[in-house]
C-alpha cells in the first residue's frame, strides 16, 4: 500500500493533480460568488472537453507510437460537410454516419501511405492531407456552401442528454478514452504501441511491424476526427469550413502536458485527460473572471511551449541515464 502511494507521488499524474488543484483553488476564490466549482460550471467544463477528448485519443496513440497527426481537425471539417450534404440528399443518418467515419479512416490510411511508402515527414504529410486535401474536398462536396443540419438523430447525438442532465457527447468521448486507455495499459496491442514508439529496432526484433501498426493508428485518428466533426455539426446545427479545424493543436498540447513524450514510448490516457482538464479549466476560469477569450490562445501556446520544454529535458535526462 505504501509503495503504491509512494509511486503515485513520484508519478507525472500526481504533478498534474497538484497543478489542477492549484488552478481550481485560484479560480474558485477569484471568481465572483465563488462559482467556479458550481455544478453548472463543472458540467460546462466537461462539455467543452468533448471534441478535444476525441482528438486527443488519436493524438495520444500516435504520439506514444512516435508519430504526429495534424490532419484530424480538417478531417472533422470534411466529415461534417459530407454528413450534411448526404442528409440533404436524402441519405438516412444511420448510413451517413458510418460513411463519414470510414472516409475519416481513409484519410488516416492515406497519411500512413505518404509517410511509410513515400517517405514524407509526418508533420508535412498530415498537414498537407488535412489543410489542402480534406479542406479542399469539403468545399468541392458542398459547392462552397454551408450546410444546415436538421436531422433529429444527429442533433440528439450532439446535444441530447440522458436523464436531462448528462450529455450524450460526453459519454461517447469518455467511453472511447477509457476503452483506449485500457487497450494501452492492459493489452498486447498497447504494449506494441509503446515498444514501437520507444525503440523501433527492438520492436522489429520482437516480431512487431511498426508500419502496419502506424496504418491502424492513423486510421483510428482519422475516424476520431470524423466522429468529432459529426458531433460538432449536431451541436452547432451547421457544417461549415472552419468547424473543427482548430482542435488538433490543443489536443496535442494536452497530450504532451499530460506526460506523453513527443519522442514516443511514454505516457497514458489518464495523463492526457488531466492535461485536457487543466487546459479547459484554465480557459473556463479566465472567462469567469472576465479575461477576454483571445488570451486563451496565448496561454495555450505558453502551455505548449512549457510542455515541450519539460518533455525535451525529460528525454535528455533519460538519454544521459542510459549512457551512464
Amino acid at each position: 500500500m505504501q509503495n503504491g502511494i509512494s509511486r503515485f507521488i513520484k508519478s507525472k499524474a500526481f504533478s498534474l493533480v497538484l497543478l489542477l488543484a492549484l488552478v481550481v483553488v485560484f479560480f474558485q476564490f477569484a471568481s465572483q460568488g465563488h462559482s467556479f466549482l458550481s455544478a453548472v460550471n463543472i458540467r460546462s467544463i466537461l462539455d467543452s472537453m468533448v471534441l478535444y477528448i476525441l482528438f486527443s485519443v488519436g493524438a495520444c496513440l500516435l504520439l506514444i507510437s512516435g508519430h504526429i497527426d495534424l490532419s484530424p481537425g480538417f478531417i472533422g471539417v470534411f466529415s461534417g460537410i459530407l454528413l450534411g450534404t448526404m442528409l440533404v440528399g436524402g441519405v438516412p443518418w444511420f448510413i451517413a454516419i458510418p460513411i463519414c467515419i470510414v472516409a475519416g479512416a481513409a484519410f488516416g490510411l492515406f497519411n500512413a501511405f505518404l509517410i511509410y511508402k513515400l517517405g514524407l515527414q509526418g508533420f508535412i504529410a498530415t498537414l498537407a492531407t488535412g489543410s489542402f486535401i480534406a479542406q479542399g474536398l469539403a468545399e468541392v462536396v458542398s459547392g462552397g456552401r454551408i450546410v444546415v443540419i436538421s436531422d433529429p438523430a444527429i442533433i440528439w447525438i450532439g446535444t441530447g442528454r440522458i436523464f436531462g442532465e448528462i450529455p450524450i457527447a460526453i459519454i461517447i468521448s469518455l467511453v472511447l478514452m477509457i476503452v483506449f486507455g485500457v487497450v494501452l495499459s492492459k493489452t498486447k496491442f498497447g504494449r506494441g504501441i509503446y515498444m514501437c514508439g520507444g525503440n523501433k529496432t527492438a520492436a522489429l526484433f520482437a516480431g512487431l511491424n511498426p508500419g502496419r501498426l502506424a496504418y491502424v493508428l492513423f486510421a483510428l485518428s482519422g475516424a476520431f476526427g470524423a466522429l468529432a466533426g459529426i458531433i460538432y455539426s449536431g451541436r452547432m446545427l451547421i457544417a461549415n469550413f472552419t468547424s473543427t479545424s482548430g482542435y488538433a493543436f490543443p489536443a496535442i498540447t494536452a497530450a504532451i502536458l499530460g506526460g506523453i513524450s513527443f519522442g514516443g514510448g511514454a505516457g497514458n490516457m489518464l495523463g492526457c485527460f488531466l492535461g485536457l482538464l487543466i487546459i479547459n479549466s484554465f480557459n473556463n476560469g479566465l472567462l469567469i473572471i472576465g479575461v477576454t477569450p483571445y488570451w486563451q490562445s496565448v496561454f495555450s501556446g505558453v502551455l505548449l511551449l512549457l510542455a515541450l520544454t519539460i518533455d525535451y529535458f525529460s528525454i535528455k535526462n533519460k538519454m544521459k541515464t542510459k549512457s551512464a
